[in-house]
Order: C-alpha cells, then sequence, then structure tokens
C-alpha cells in the first residue's frame, strides 16, 4: 500500500480486515497527505444513515446519474460531469452510502447536522450530500493543538477523518512504514504479467519489498510536481509553487509515473485541464508562500518551519490592487474563480436536459485566467502576482505585517516607504523580470484616479474605495494556488490499473487522487475508492 491519505488508510485496513498482510508505506513523517489538512468535508451520498436521518432521499441511481450529467456547465461554459468515465462513477455511486457507513463504524465522528453544500465541488445538483468530519481532540495538524472543547464536535477538520483512520488501522495489525517513500514498481516482465512489488528509499537506502498479492497506489497526486502538471496545463510553472496541502506533504506524481514505467495509462485528463472546481485557486492568503484559501499554517504546526508564515487573510479585496510581475494591474481584484455544481446550483434542475445549459448565465469572466496570461516574453507562466496595499490597508484589515504573518525571508513579502523603491525591493528567485519602479508608481497612481472618480476605467472593479498613498507600502505574495488533481492512472470499476491497450495490470490498484476518470474535489472519491481497491486487492490471489 503506497500512501496514508484518504484513499490508502482506508484500502489498508479493508484489506488487513479480510484478512491480508498489509505494509502501508508512507514518505512523510507523518500520516493523512493532503486529506489530514482539508476541511473534513466528505460528500459521500447514494443514501447515508445521515442523509436518512435528516430526511434526504437520495440513492446509487441518483447519484450517478447527477455525476454523469452531460447538462451541466458552468458560467464560463465548461461542464462539471461531462468527462467523468462512468464505469468509475457507476462503481462510486454504489458503494458511496457503504462507505460512509464503514467511515463511521471505524471511528470516523460526522458533524451531527444536516447533510449540505458547503465545500463541495461537482458533487452533483439533486440533493445535499455534503458530510462534515468532526475534529473531536485531535490535535490539529495546522496549529500543533486540539480545537477548543466547545467546538470539537461540531468544527470540522480533515484531522477528524484521518486520525480515527490511524487508530483502526494500528487496531487492525497494519504495519506502517514512516518516511519510505516508494520509488520504483516490479513487474514480472518490463511490460508484462503481474506487479509483485515496489522499491522503496528510506533515508537513501534502498529496499525491495515483495507483494504476494497486489500493490495499490494511492500516493496522491501531482500538483507538486512541475514537468507533471505541465502536461495538462503549459502555464503551471515553477512560480505557482504554493500547493494546497503542503508543506505537511507534497503531490509529486511518484505513484503516476512508477505505474506508467510498467505500462500504465492516464485518464480523464479533460478534469484537470477543464476550468471549473479547485484545480486552481485564488489565494486566500497573501504574504506568504502557502496561501490555500481553505488552511493556514500557524506557530506550532509540525511543519511551522517549512511554512515559515500563517500569510494575511483577505477579508476585502477592495483593500489591495493587484500587479503581475511588471508592476502592471491586470483584473479586477474581486474578480471571481472558477465555479462548481453543487446541490442546487441550478434552479430549477432536470438531470439531463439541455436545459439546464441552455439557461446558465454564460459570464466568460475569471480572475485565474487573467493573473496567468503572461508577458509574451517565450516564457509559459504568467509569473508572481502581488498585492500592493499601504499602511491604511494594514490598519482597516487589521494585519500585523511582521514575522511570523509574513515571510520576508522567503522572499514572498516586501515594504518599503516609497512605491519606486517597492518594485526595486522585489527580487526573489521567481520574479524573472525586475518590477519597474516607473511602472508600479504609473498603475498605483492611475487606481488612485479612479478612486476620486469612482470609476475603474481599466477593469470594471465594483466603485475602488481606498487609494494607496500612506507609508509604508507592501507586497504581498498573491499568486494562483494548485489543489486538485483530478487526472491520473487509468482505473476500472474494481480500481485495477489499466494499459494503454484497456488491459487490466494485474496485482496493481489506484484511487484518490493518484487515479483519474473523476470530476470531483475531495475525499469522497478518495475514501470510497479506498474502499473499493482494498476489498479487491485483498481478494487477489497470493
Amino acid at each position: 500500500m503506497i500512501g496514508s491519505g484518504a484513499a490508502g488508510l482506508p484500502a489498508a485496513i479493508v484489506a488487513r480486515e479480510a484478512g491480508s498482510s498489509v505494509i502501508l508505506l508512507e514518505a512523510e513523517k507523518d500520516i493523512g497527505g493532503h486529506a489530514i489538512t482539508s476541511g473534513g468535508n466528505v460528500p459521500l451520498g447514494g443514501g447515508t444513515s445521515l442523509q436518512k436521518k435528516y430526511g434526504v432521499n437520495d440513492s446509487p441511481d441518483l447519484l450517478f446519474r447527477d455525476l454523469t450529467d452531460w447538462s451541466v456547465v458552468e458560467p464560463n461554459g465548461f461542464p462539471d460531469y461531462r468527462y467523468n468515465d462512468r464505469e468509475i462513477i457507476r462503481a462510486f455511486a454504489d458503494n458511496s452510502a457503504p462507505t460512509y457507513e464503514w467511515l463511521v463504524a471505524h471511528g470516523v465522528v460526522f458533524v451531527d447536522k444536516a447533510p449540505d453544500g458547503f465545500g463541495g465541488t461537482s458533487v452533483g445538483n439533486s440533493v445535499p450530500r455534503e458530510a462534515h468530519s468532526a475534529v473531536m481532540n485531535w490535535p490539529m495538524v495546522q496549529s500543533g493543538k486540539p480545537a477548543d472543547p466547545g467546538i470539537q464536535s461540531i468544527t470540522s477538520s480533515g484531522n477528524g477523518l484521518m486520525r480515527p483512520l490511524q487508530a483502526a488501522a494500528k487496531k487492525a495489525g497494519v504495519q506502517l512504514l514512516l518516511q519510505h517513500k516508494m520509488v520504483g514498481l516490479y513487474r514480472q516482465t518490463p511490460n508484462g504479467g503481474r506487479v509483485i512489488g515496489v522499491a522503496v528509499d528510506f533515508n537513501g537506502k534502498r529496499i525491495n519489498i515483495r507483494a504476494r498479492k497486489a500493490v495499490i497506489v494511492a500516493a496522491g497526486g501531482s500538483s507538486g510536481n512541475v514537468n507533471f502538471r505541465r502536461m495538462f496545463d503549459p502555464r503551471l510553472t515553477e512560480e505557482y509553487c504554493g500547493i494546497a496541502g503542503m508543506p505537511w506533504s507534497d503531490q509529486d506524481a511518484v505513484g503516476e509515473i512508477a505505474a506508467m514505467s510498467v505500462g500504465a495509462s492516464l485518464w480523464g485528463l479533460y478534469n484537470q485541464t477543464g476550468e471549473f472546481g479547485s484545480n486552481l485557486t485564488k489565494p486566500g492568503t497573501i504574504g506568504n508562500q502557502y496561501g490555500y484559501v481553505n488552511l493556514q499554517w500557524l506557530p506550532g504546526s509540525p511543519v511551522f518551519n517549512k511554512a515559515r508564515a500563517t500569510g494575511l487573510q483577505v477579508r476585502n479585496w477592495q483593500d489591495v490592487i493587484l500587479v503581475n510581475m511588471l508592476g502592471k494591474r491586470f483584473y479586477d481584484e474581486t474578480g471571481p474563480q472558477f465555479d462548481s455544481n453543487d446541490y442546487n446550483s441550478i434552479n430549477p434542475y432536470t438531470q439531463d436536459s439541455y436545459l439546464n445549459a441552455k439557461n446558465q448565465t454564460y459570464n466568460p469572466k475569471n480572475w485565474i485566467d487573467a493573473a496567468m496570461a503572461g508577458f509574451n516574453d517565450g516564457h509559459n507562466g504568467g509569473g508572481p502576482i502581488w498585492a500592493i496595499f499601504d499602511a491604511d490597508a494594514v490598519a482597516r484589515e487589521k494585519w500585523n505585517p511582521t514575522v511570523p504573518n509574513v515571510d520576508f525571508n522567503g522572499g514572498f513579502f516586501f515594504s518599503a516607504n516609497t512605491i519606486a523603491d517597492l518594485a526595486a525591493a522585489i527580487k526573489m528567485k521567481y520574479q524573472r523580470l525586475p518590477m519597474p519602479p516607473d511602472a508600479l508608481q504609473a498603475s498605483v497612481t492611475r487606481y488612485n484616479s479612479f478612486v476620486d472618480s469612482g470609476v475603474d476605467s481599466d477593469f470594471g472593479k465594483p466603485k475602488p474605495l481606498y487609494k494607496i498613498a500612506t507609508p509604508p507600502f507592501y507586497a504581498a505574495w498573491s499568486t494562483p494556488v494548485i489543489h486538485d488533481t483530478r487526472a491520473g492512472l487509468r482505473i476500472n470499476a474494481r480500481c485495477q490499473v489499466m494499459d494503454m491497450n484497456g488491459h487490466v495490470i494485474p496485482g496493481l490498484y489506484s484511487g484518490g487522487e493518484s487515479a483519474g476518470g473523476f470530476s470531483q474535489h475531495g475525499l469522497a472519491r478518495a475514501a470510497c475508492q479506498g474502499f473499493i481497491a482494498g476489498k479487491n486487492a485483498a481478494s487477489e490471489k497470493a
């Protein structure tokens, strides 16, 4: 078993409880992968006990039809479900409610409230399905300490999903090997026969581990591997370095690369390039490298030495302007992210009706595409985006722009007493061209004139409110954040990995963000596919 995240831990427990001996390999110093850093939002449906308790009428068939509905499109024209693999979705729909009940039976406590749409991304329009794993008294990876006792049962966190599963794995007798990174797979012949084992790096020492029945690849996705992710989007060059879930764990495509080296195929590539959901997000914190909107690292976290700063949470994008690497504004700072479908996003809604798309209000405007537009300098990436603001904005937002709230040492935050000096100060490895001081000054001067006139003549920001005029002035990293991996290895309904000819690679399984064919964001597809993979791998003959 490769990876101890939302797919790996369920797969390991299911296989062990079915009688198989299980070695669980984890590259990091602790379990959980990206899942443990998440908000704990788990959209399992099809008729869970939670749905039934609150009168939500769902079924596997309704869930399947929701997640394969060709007619659902977002305001920018991109469809959520059209390119899902129907075999994979059928398996998810049939196993979704059983996975929920399995999680509850293995110690996961869900917040006792009706399923809702909070945190949902492409989870189906017909009924609410989002459940939320309660943080309980587990220390949170973000802070290193438990939540306040009064909110432990009503606050959702990935800790509340992964720590109970870690305890269940230990109880079941799963052998967990931390800091053991898979570096390759062994097959009977390079492109034939069964997968018979894995090659592992343990602190520089190579170890070979034989697999009697199967190997399950649940190592996370590819968002942290620059060259791999650029197969889907050439714009995603090295400056997009604030990957959601890092620095707790990387998503370096090790599972995909290892499986491809023994003949595996990739699958569901459109779901990675489609501009919907959370594959790319606007930053929720600025002035720090890791600015994912739903995750803020705090002093006390076991990985705060790597995160280095909490970042400044932006409550009102009227308080900053955003400029590109050359100091020029490029869009309305209050502009939206990519949309996604959730319960009641389309109302009225009829499954598979062309009217769902026809009645959508088409609006191609999107902040992320503008931020990644580039400079016609021969480079594929858009370059750093900087939030520019002044001392008055600091007061309005109640920010404290000092260490450890911002990252001066890493080059993700700068300050100066003049706008020209601020531009000259911006020097860091991703700023491939110097910011011209006169360009930044011109951008600030022009924006201040829009505050006087009440009209943003360049990008239509709704009534610009605040001038940037009071020193000191600040530049804070505000570059788009990469999140989801929604393309990966080709699998079938049993989560068996397949080759370029559509044939099963014997003894090789995958699930979660290592696998492709499924557009949904988050924990449900990972947990459910781990549940499926564990059952089927355990049934293999040794």
